[in-house]
């Protein structure tokens, strides 16, 4: 079997020690100076940034190449696209603020609080009765979620969550909130998740 091929690149981006939204940040700005067809590679610690750039590529139509792991450092490879193939970035319309989650879930009303962060963030600390689904595994396990409920999805700053609701609503969803700025800045109630 022969040794693989170095990716030819034009430009690496140094997203090391940075976590979401700030690769993707970062990302989209080298991006805007690259011309079509010119590949980047965006280093990254965060392991939540696989599945962010991968979303902000299929949500902008860029083309993602792939991801390689070396040294606990994520490699990811982009191609900027052509100025036909770029969509409008979208954001899900649905929004909620902390505070609107904080009230709901006092007033004991029936919702489902979906974190989409990696488990490590999750672990540290979740919104009690919260339900785990990483960003990168949501396609696969959304038959884990009611599409008649009512959904809050956080993240650590909304960005992923965006991406979430909008993955969910693709797929029927209908009531789905994303909550911002996420769990950056709640001061509600929160427990630490137990391994299961």
């Amino acid at each position: 079997m022969s040794a693989p091929q170095k990716l030819q690149v034009d430009e690496t981006l140094d997203c090391k020690g940075l976590s979401c939204p700030l690769p993707i940040v970062k990302t989209k700005k080298a991006m805007d100076e690259m011309n079509p067809g010119q590949v980047i590679e965006v280093q990254a610690t965060d392991r939540g940034s696989l599945a962010d750039i991968q979303g902000w590529a299929k949500n902008t139509g860029h083309q993602y190449l792939g991801t390689i792991e070396e040294d606990g450092v994520l490699k990811h490879y982009l191609r900027k696209s052509r100025p036909d193939e770029i969509k409008a970035e979208q954001k899900h319309p649905y929004v909620a603020s902390n505070e609107d989650l904080q009230a709901r879930i006092a007033a004991k009303r029936p919702i489902t609080i979906l974190d989409v962060r990696e488990p490590a963030e999750y672990a540290y600390g979740c919104i009690p009765g919260a339900n785990s689904i990483p960003l990168g595994e949501l396609e696969q396990r959304a038959n884990e979620l009611n599409p008649e409920e009512e959904i809050y999805v956080v993240c650590r700053t909304g960005s992923r969550s965006d991406l979430a609701c909008q993955l969910l609503a693709d797929k029927g969803f209908k009531r789905v909130r994303n909550v911002t700025p996420g769990m950056s800045e709640w001061s509600g109630p929160l427990e630490q998740a137990v391994e299961k």
